[in-house]
């Protein structure tokens, strides 16, 4: 059985697991790794596989009654009330390529709903990190951060992973139109993918970041992050969730318009 952690617990307990995983990333990246491909024809390397190895032993000591749910290595205690949702390195693209936008993404989530998260990005610059947890607000290296105030889509800074989007889904079509309809309008649209995105979007130095396909470990951390820094997170049809599938993270300002574009043109 899971013991009881209060929100200020688990934001504490969050950014500590993050920042070790993070670090052991951080360890291998630009070495010499060998990139293996995944059934979904995503890349794999040892790199991501230590990362989350010492996510589980970590989570193993400390919350030993919690499920673990990992990219990598699968899930542990399916039936467990909270969970651990583990992306030991979103943007395994980037980071086998030398590029610093990746990142580790760790959620805490209590049923369906997640309650603690933690972005780190630790080869961009001086490194860059938020964590957030429930009522605790979200906190970017170690000072409360908060989006921004932008409230046209004229004056914001838009952003996506990939601008080809999915290339075998249905939803790859209109959900691309909707994402060109958005960037035309916007002041400025850039590429600068992954949880990077999330990260500049709950800073408030962008007013928008879109993916229109992602897993549960894309997504659970995203959503406290994004929430607890004062914007809206939710799915692509506008459901309030961090639960996976996909993700639509805004301001306040911007919430409303932005996914009335998207709605519109991509019929959500």
């Amino acid at each position: 059985m899971s013991t009881l952690a209060s929100p200020a617990t688990l934001l504490v307990a969050v950014e500590e697991v993050t920042r070790l995983v993070s670090g052991v990333a951080l360890d291998r990246f630009r070495t010499r790794l060998t990139v293996e491909t995944k059934e979904d024809g995503s890349p794999v390397t040892a790199a991501d596989r230590a990362a989350e190895l010492a996510a589980r032993d970590w989570i193993e000591r400390r919350f030993p009654g919690d499920g673990i749910v990992g990219e990598e290595l699968g899930t542990a205690r399916v039936d467990a009330r909270r969970r651990w949702i583990v992306d030991p390195i979103d943007g395994t693209k980037s980071f086998v390529r030398g590029v610093p936008l990746w990142g580790t993404l760790i959620g805490v989530a209590e049923g369906e709903e997640v309650i603690a998260g933690a972005i780190a990005c630790p080869a961009a610059g001086a490194g860059e990190f938020v964590v957030a947890a429930r009522g605790e607000g979200c906190w970017w290296n170690g000072t409360r951060c908060a989006v921004s105030a932008v409230s046209a889509i004229e004056w914001a800074t838009v952003l996506t992973t990939d601008d080809r989007f999915p290339r075998d889904s249905a939803l790859r079509e209109p959900r691309r139109a909707a994402w060109r309809t958005l960037a035309e309008r916007a002041s400025v649209a850039r590429t600068w993918g992954d949880c990077y995105g999330y990260l500049l979007v709950a800073t408030g130095r962008a007013e928008v970041m879109v993916d229109p396909v992602m897993a549960i470990w894309d997504t659970a951390a995203l959503g406290p992050v994004v929430c607890e820094a004062g914007g809206v997170f939710t799915d692509w049809e506008g459901h309030e969730t961090a639960m996976g599938g996909s993700a639509i993270a805004t301001n306040a300002a911007l919430a409303s318009s932005v996914r009335e574009v998207l709605r519109v043109v991509g019929g959500a």
